[in-house]
């Protein structure tokens, strides 16, 4: 047999039979929306809510493609930062904070949480809102519970999603976000939307899609109600590197000392000073082990690991604060 027909054939039933999974995969997916809206029923959802979501929910495939690849590559930190703080980013956000001025002033005054910060998780989050994801939340969520390795998780979040639609937040036709279901500027998953968001406008919306009053604020309020407190900042770069005992290090709670007292490890400000002598608990980070950047991060940090569990997600947001603080 010639080589191109048996590619052909190769080619023919590979799509007969990723066309026959997919069926089954529908089939199996519509079974399974029963199912969900019969215990959103249960819930107490309203018929006119039920009938139009279930309407619009379709299985999506790239939406389960996506979960199970998640990037295993290892970049380091320095690489990390080039292209989560760039310089073009760092511009719009001391332009974008100059022109929202008055606005995060208040904020600041009425959550305890420097602007700067706010800011920064803004344009880490979604670029000041240019990129909030275009998947239909409620089919990304379905997708993902149907799939199955963390059901409890994203069912959760699908009723979670159910309410903010039943409360009017957002119409159906605009109810999108990324592929696991994170949604608007701030990227709050549906239940940290219900227990965050706040209608800063006060339009009787919490619109973190379109209102910036609305998605600062929220920013703010998550900050504030993790136990932020503006009268420190997150940390600082420092110099780590005669440091011997490496149990020392990371962010557990019971690794934390007052900040002087690490020079007693061999730890000094990054240009080889003595540390201050200040009220501070701190913990060791090496993100990058011996031989990468070193830090002694606050409790406010540990706030930002709340929100994102990433310490290089943090650090980022962190190092765009500063320098959004240098530019203004």
């Amino acid at each position: 047999m010639k080589k191109g027909v048996t590619l052909w054939i190769c080619f023919v039933s590979f799509y007969l039979f990723s066309s026959n999974v997919f069926a089954q995969n529908e089939a199996e997916f519509a079974l399974y929306v029963e199912q969900l809206f019969i215990e959103a029923k249960e819930k107490g959802f309203s018929e006119d809510i039920l009938t139009q979501a279930k309407a619009s929910i379709a299985f999506r495939p790239t939406v389960v493609k996506a979960d199970k690849s998640q990037p295993e590559k290892r970049i380091t930190l320095s690489d990390y930062l080039s292209t989560r703080v760039p310089d073009w980013k760092v511009e719009q956000a001391v332009s974008l904070y100059q022109t929202h001025k008055e606005l995060i002033k208040q904020v600041e005054q009425d959550f305890g949480v420097q602007g700067r910060f706010i800011v920064a998780l803004w344009g880490n989050e979604s670029n000041f809102g240019k990129i909030q994801g275009k998947h239909p939340v409620l089919s990304s969520l379905a997708s993902l519970a149907f799939e199955g390795r963390r059901e409890t998780l994203f069912k959760t979040q699908f009723f979670a999603a159910l309410t903010i639609l039943q409360e009017g937040h957002i119409n159906l036709e605009a109810f999108n976000g990324s592929w696991a279901g994170a949604m608007g500027q701030s990227q709050f998953m549906p239940t940290n939307f219900l227990a965050y968001a706040v209608d800063y406008d006060n339009d009787g919306k919490k619109d973190i899609w379109n209102s910036v009053p609305d998605v600062l604020a929220s920013i703010a309020n998550f900050l504030k109600q993790h136990g932020w407190n503006d009268e420190y900042t997150w940390g600082r770069q420092v110099d780590a590197s005669a440091v011997t005992d490496s149990s020392i290090v990371g962010l557990d709670k019971r690794l934390s000392k007052p900040i002087h007292t690490w020079g007693e490890f061999n730890v000094t400000r990054y240009d080889g000073q003595p540390l201050p002598n200040v009220p501070i608990k701190a913990w060791l980070l090496m993100p990058d082990g011996e031989t990468g950047r070193h830090y002694l991060v606050y409790d406010n940090f540990q706030t930002l690991m709340r929100w994102n569990r990433s310490s290089y997600f943090g650090i980022s947001v962190s190092y765009l604060s500063e320098r959004i603080k240098k530019g203004l």
